[in-house]
């Protein structure tokens, strides 16, 4: 008995003990000076979800008499990144992530996309940026010369914290299948 009275009080010791030495810590300390450097990025995405190597995958849809369906549609995506836009160009990179299909009006296309783009090849190597914005409405077969703007919300590598936008302009989309190929023209702020 008396080895247990020991033990309990040796376990309400330490769990008074916890909170005073086991409380959160944190300092601020002032960053030093750091040069804030501007990168322009230009390459073509290619988003296939037709033929034998679909680039993009229906994941989720919602159960809608709608054919096809589109409001409320995720798809999955590692799309590759090339330097023309003809996807048989020099290989850059790939673009990886989610985007959720939100117009209800089958005649505008209008998404939220979530895309980490990875470069593997160049100076760029390993380095990558992450992509989270509303893809804004705009007509299946946009108008030549439509831009659109999206949100660059961080990065890693040679990109690591970046901000900054990307310019998307459609330059191809096969309607009756879902393909496209986009050209981006993005503007990175970075350290």
């Amino acid at each position: 008995m008396e080895k247990q009275m020991i033990f309990a009080w040796a376990m309400i010791f330490c769990l008074a003990m916890a909170p005073v030495y086991g409380q959160y810590y944190s300092r601020t300390v002032e960053a030093g000076r750091r040069v804030e450097k501007i990168t322009h990025l230009h390459f073509y995405f290619h988003d296939i979800r037709s033929g034998s190597n679909p680039t993009a995958f229906l994941i989720a849809s919602p159960n809608i008499t709608q054919d096809p369906p589109s409001y409320g549609t995720l798809f999955a995506m590692d799309d590759p990144l090339t330097t023309e836009f003809d996807l048989t160009s020099t290989l850059v990179g790939n673009a990886q992530g989610l985007y959720l299909a939100l117009s209800r009006d089958l005649t505008k296309f209008s998404a939220v996309f979530y895309a980490d783009f990875t470069f593997t090849t160049g100076r760029f190597n390993g380095s990558s940026f992450s992509l989270f914005s509303r893809f804004p409405p705009t007509d299946v077969v946009p108008a030549p010369g439509t831009i659109r703007e999206m949100a660059i919300v961080g990065g890693t590598g040679k990109f690591r914290m970046a901000t900054g936008f990307a310019l998307l302009r459609p330059t191809s989309s096969n309607n009756t299948v879902g393909d496209a190929n986009v050209e981006f023209n993005v503007t990175l702020y970075h350290y």
